[in-house]
């Protein structure tokens, strides 16, 4: 599936960006070279009007072979005496040329081979970028860290119907949310969190998504309903330039949230199982919320897709009272 205009225009932007940075960092070592090595700047203008006098030899015409050959036999003498003046105050020539980010392509995005041009695979991840960023827009990010996770919210005393209290169960939790953070890797475990409204599943699956961003992942975070009506409106279009499908299978990692609060229809079972399976498939994790029951999970999909949900997945239950009533 193809990217619209805009992602295009921001991917194409995040590589200008990259692109003009290297220059700029190398136009400012030229210059303290050249403060540094007076000479240095004599050999770049030489070099310079060497090649400007083969492509005036080129276009005047001729029999211009012997002269270019000349041109060429100077040009490699007087490169290696730049060199040798160089590495004599400890640098290289190199040190007078961009670090690109991505040598294949030199921060343009695309290369040459086999006389084609090839998007390269740097334009193909800042497009996934450019992507993520727009999907996430929306997104409380920022606001949800590990750091602002508090577990003084969460009460010590063991209620029956579980087998410890929630501080205790919370702080097992967090501890399972930051490692998974810290050691997320393509092909990382699926987490399912259940539990009632506002006991922070919300928080932390923002807050490995935080950590995993940071790592240079592509994330994706959204509500099911916003995925529903994304993938519908995007299935009913004609458009067919729009990328929020493939992203959601594409993307290192989904955030899935609320699963279960999406209006019911065949289109969104058939939506949330085909994007699971395709996930599933290619073992591509995921991190499911809800706060539904595992019945009603299987009232509203069936059995057997919530049974291998659960089935791939490290199960996470929050227990405890809603956070955002303390709070109050």
């Amino acid at each position: 599936m193809g990217y619209n205009e805009k992602i295009s225009r921001r991917a194409a932007e995040i590589l200008s960006a990259r692109r003009l940075s290297a220059e700029e960092a190398a136009d400012n070592r030229r210059k303290a070279i050249f403060a540094e090595i007076p000479e240095a700047q004599r050999y770049e203008k030489e070099l310079s009007d060497l090649g400007i006098g083969a492509v005036r030899a080129l276009i005047k015409g001729g029999d211009v072979n012997s002269e270019l050959m000349k041109m060429k036999e100077t040009s490699l003498s007087l490169q290696k005496e730049y060199e040798e003046l160089l590495r004599e105050h400890g640098y290289s020539l190199s040190d007078m040329e961009p670090e690109f980010c991505c040598e294949q392509c030199g921060d343009t995005g695309y290369y040459e081979k086999d006389n084609k041009t090839m998007m390269c695979e740097c334009f193909k991840k800042a497009l996934a970028e450019a992507a993520c960023e727009e999907l996430n827009k929306s997104t409380p990010l920022k606001l949800s860290t590990f750091e602002s996770f508090d577990l003084k919210y969460y009460s010590m005393d063991i209620d029956d119907r579980f087998p410890r209290s929630p501080y205790d169960q919370m702080s097992n939790i967090l501890k399972q949310c930051k490692k998974y953070a810290d050691t997320f890797s393509l092909d990382s475990s699926n987490l399912f969190m259940c539990g009632k409204t506002g006991l922070g599943k919300t928080h932390l699956s923002l807050a490995i998504a935080n950590e995993v961003i940071k790592k240079g992942y592509g994330v994706i975070y959204a509500p099911a309903p916003k995925i529903v009506a994304t993938l519908e409106k995007e299935h009913f279009s004609n458009d067919r330039s729009s990328t929020d499908e493939s992203m959601f299978i594409d993307c290192d990692l989904l955030i899935v949230d609320d699963l279960g609060t999406e209006f019911s229809t065949q289109f969104s079972k058939s939506a949330i199982y085909n994007l699971f399976n395709e996930r599933l498939l290619s073992g591509k994790p995921i991190i499911i919320n809800t706060n539904c029951e595992l019945t009603e999970l299987e009232e509203l999909y069936s059995e057997r897709f919530v049974s291998r949900i659960i089935g791939e997945a490290t199960r996470l239950n929050f227990f405890g009272t809603d956070v955002r009533i303390l709070k109050k």
